[in-house]
């Protein structure tokens, strides 16, 4: 059986919910996609799971730092992570680990919540998104969450989230071009340079980025260039074998890592068998397949401290690089 590790699926864990729907009862109206109901109900989600794909799992984009104060955050995130901890470690045959969530308002505490991130077993690293408190994520007041996350060596889940000064924001577009941008500022601030074993890890295959091979080769200077096939990307564009292909042939089949963005965006559960099949159709080496598939996750995400407590899902053989 070829083994599947699906590095960017979301969740919105039931006690987090409940938490932020009393901070904010208007949630589900302003990001509708959170009432699907796989994000929550557990046992649901497994009834139509394949039975062979593990998942990374997230936090869909409701961040505490948008809500309250920031030290209120800090204790919101913290509890997300126990409840993200437990639901990993009780559900190990479907999720092989879960992706830590920072309060970006308070970033002594964010630091230490990475420090017990790099500790736990069952977390992977950090999401990361676009904008925070209403800033590029690439700006220099942040520039601490890198440097830990460096250190740790924690690798970043990177998503899009919309840019409120702009009028006309929209799923089909906008976010792949927070993405884009988001990429280009980290590339410009000069994080690889200055941090170079960071790892980020970018939604929807690298975005624009592909696409825009040549812009950005003649018009950033080399080591931007350069520094652009740093990133990491997913396969999490709903299928579409020609854009995967050419994300492949940008980032290098060693930078690709199956993710489906599940359970979301094709109904009823995520569009896993479609990326699946997608991938399936490439022109690829059959051991170049199984990097994409799970080899890049194992080598990309297990973190070398874990030993005999290193969570089930991971092969003991397999170390950070």
């Amino acid at each position: 059986m070829t083994r599947k590790i699906d590095v960017f699926a979301h969740v919105l864990l039931p006690d987090f919910y409940q938490q932020m729907l009393q901070i904010e009862p208007k949630l589900p109206a302003l990001f509708p996609f959170i009432r699907h109901p796989h994000l929550s109900d557990l046992e649901l989600r497994r009834s139509f799971w394949d039975g062979q794909t593990q998942q990374i799992i997230s936090y869909v984009n409701i961040n505490p730092e948008d809500y309250v104060s920031p030290e209120t955050a800090a204790v919101l995130c913290r509890q997300a992570n126990a409840e993200l901890t437990r639901t990993v470690e009780e559900n190990a045959d479907i999720f092989a680990a879960g992706v830590a969530m920072i309060p970006m308002s308070h970033l002594e505490a964010a630091v230490k919540i990475l420090q017990e991130t790099a500790e736990n077993p069952y977390l992977a690293g950090v999401q990361l998104f676009t904008r925070a408190l209403g800033r590029s994520i690439a700006d220099p007041g942040f520039h601490v969450i890198f440097e830990a996350c460096a250190r740790l060596g924690l690798p970043i889940w990177l998503h899009p989230i919309f840019d409120e000064r702009k009028p006309d924001n929209n799923m089909v577009f906008s976010w792949e071009y927070e993405l884009s941008q988001a990429m280009l500022q980290i590339v410009e601030a000069g994080l690889f340079q200055e941090f170079p074993q960071l790892k980020i890890i970018v939604h929807h295959a690298g975005a624009m980025a592909p696409f825009f091979a040549e812009r950005i080769r003649h018009i950033l200077p080399s080591k931007q260039t350069e520094d652009f096939r740093k990133f990491y990307v997913d396969t999490a564009i709903l299928g579409n074998p020609k854009a995967l292909e050419l994300t492949i042939d940008y980032f290098g089949v060693d930078h690709v890592l199956f993710g489906t963005d599940a359970p979301l965006g094709i109904a009823p559960s995520g569009a896993t068998a479609a990326i699946l099949a997608a991938i399936d159709s490439l022109p690829l080496a059959d051991s170049e397949r199984q990097q994409v598939l799970a080899g890049n996750a194992e080598r990309l995400i297990v973190k070398e401290q874990r030993d005999e407590t290193r969570h089930p899902s991971f092969p003991s053989d397999c170390s950070s690089r």
